[in-house]
């Protein structure tokens, strides 16, 4: 029995439905293999990856630096190790100028430590009334089975010592790509734009070189300044209350500062364990602790928006789950490269995925009657209307459009002077 005309218009209808899904299907399945296998690769090669990046991202820092050294006449490669050498002066200035408090304080550590525990006995009543519930439970339950909690001191300094050269290889790692990141950076920049076949691709690649330097650049020097402003002002603020070595605690909150959020967490965890091991009252306790959330504060809602701008202000949802994705990658060296890395990954994907505003080459015009949200499902009408009218062009006329560079750039992909 011949079936009728529309019964084979639906089954072939239902078939490419069918195989659309299918496509979809796959293309997802692809995505997600494709990230488990990026997940696999930065797990197992932090050791290379980790150090790499983060002299990528401190040779964006100090690429201004360079680039003054090369304007009067230095060569690249010895720009580069004056960079190298600058860091290295910073970092060991900094380690030889905290060494003596740090080294008091790890000396107070067991008598901290025994203060902590007398403070926390006040909780062994409740603690003691929580084991009673659990012995009840177990007698409920009949398990004759208790569980046994076994702590096994020892092999800490073994574990160090087998950690030592890793940290000494990933540290050499660190300096070797800094030196040659900074000394062949415009070689990189020159590749890559001689792989770019169209004018068009090159002068995004060109505006994403410049915007990712200019971001990271920008945002890392930025933050730099504000963490030593949040430093100065916890160590005044230390000294101020009486706390002891404020310089150290100063120089620790600008550190962590670098970290959003997390840095932060661990620099109220510290002042509220140091101000329980070495002061009395709980006024005295919670003043450190006080202080810097007020510091923090001013920093977050006036000094940030004022030197990095609202428009480099990235969503805070987005930066926590970076933050957390690279500090479970690769640790606190994923924490300093987890907002660097953020603005690259948007620099690149605006520059890669332009995003443009749903609206028509002539706007509606606005009646009296109509409201905001009647404007812009009107003006969306319209804009989709035009893009349809787009596609009915010839392929060929609408290659050539795209192959052209915006109007006003120069052929080689760099905004002419004004």
């Amino acid at each position: 029995m011949a079936r009728s005309p529309r019964t084979v218009a639906s089954s072939d209808l239902d078939e490419s439905q069918f195989e659309r899904i299918l496509g979809n299907a796959a293309r997802i399945a692809i995505v997600l293999v494709g990230f488990a296998v990026l997940l696999v690769v930065l797990q197992e090669g932090r050791v290379i990856l980790a150090p790499v990046t983060l002299a990528i991202i401190i040779g964006l820092m100090f690429g201004p630096v360079a680039d003054r050294l090369e304007a009067i006449g230095v060569p690249p490669a010895l720009s580069a190790g004056v960079v190298v050498l600058l860091l290295l002066t910073v970092i060991f200035g900094g380690v030889a100028l905290f060494a003596v408090p740090l080294s008091e304080w790890v000396a107070r550590a067991p008598t901290i430590w025994e203060k902590l525990q007398n403070e926390i006995s006040a909780l062994r009543e409740p603690m003691e009334s929580v084991a009673a519930f659990q012995e009840q439970l177990t007698s409920v339950f009949g398990s004759a089975s208790a569980m046994a909690v076994t702590v096994e001191d020892g092999g800490q300094v073994i574990g160090l010592a087998m950690l030592a050269p890793a940290i000494g290889a990933q540290v050499l790692i660190f300096l070797a790509s800094l030196y040659f990141f900074m000394a062949t950076r415009d070689h990189i920049r020159v590749s890559v734009l001689s792989l770019c076949v169209s004018r068009r691709m090159r002068w995004r690649t060109a505006h994403v070189f410049l915007d990712v330097e200019t971001k990271v650049s920008r945002f890392l020097l930025s933050i730099t300044f504000i963490n030593f402003c949040v430093g100065c002002a916890v160590t005044l603020a230390m000294w101020a209350i009486g706390m002891p070595s404020p310089i150290l605690w100063g120089a620790m909150a600008a550190v962590l500062n670098y970290i959003p959020y997390v840095g932060q967490g661990v620099m109220i965890l510290v002042l509220l364990a140091v101000g329980l091991g070495t002061q009395t009252g709980l006024e005295n306790i919670l003043l450190p602790v006080g202080c810097y959330v007020a510091i923090n504060f001013v920093e977050g809602q006036i000094l940030t928006p004022h030197f990095i701008g609202r428009t480099m202000t990235l969503n805070p949802f987005i930066i926590f789950l970076s933050i957390t994705f690279w500090l479970w990658a690769w640790g606190p060296v994923g924490g300093l490269v987890a907002v660097p890395t953020l603005l690259m990954a948007h620099s690149i994907l605006s520059h890669a995925v332009p995003s443009k505003p749903v609206m028509p080459k002539r706007p509606v015009r606005r009646t009296r009657n109509m409201t905001d949200r009647d404007e812009l499902l009107a003006n969306a009408a319209v804009a989709i209307r035009e893009q349809a009218e787009e596609q009915k062009k010839p392929e060929s006329k609408r290659k050539n459009e795209r192959m052209q560079p915006p109007d006003g750039t120069a052929p080689s992909g760099a905004e002419p002077a004004a």
